[in-house]
């Protein structure tokens, strides 16, 4: 009979080793958030027509068909609650 040839190498159950290369993407998020809050800033201020802190106006309102026999019915109950 004829001599098998053995000279295979022997089965390992280890599993290959790959290697993973990680880098870090802080960089480029913050870079990316800082033009957004800018993005959005220069949004509020177009769309809101100027700076809001310097365009204070006045609001005045007027209620038709009021009476001053109202208008003394709440001094009255407002002089009432408080005291005065």
């Amino acid at each position: 009979m004829a001599d098998p040839d053995h000279n295979q190498a022997p089965h390992t159950t280890q599993a290959p080793q790959t290697t993973v290369n990680k880098t870090s993407g802080t960089g480029s998020g913050i870079i990316i958030g800082v033009l957004v809050v800018l993005v959005l800033g220069f949004g509020f201020f177009f769309f809101s027509g100027g700076t809001p802190a310097t365009d204070s106006g006045d609001i005045n309102v007027n209620v038709e068909g009021a009476t001053d026999g109202a208008a003394d019915a709440v001094e009255g109950a407002a002089e009432e609650a408080t005291g005065n």
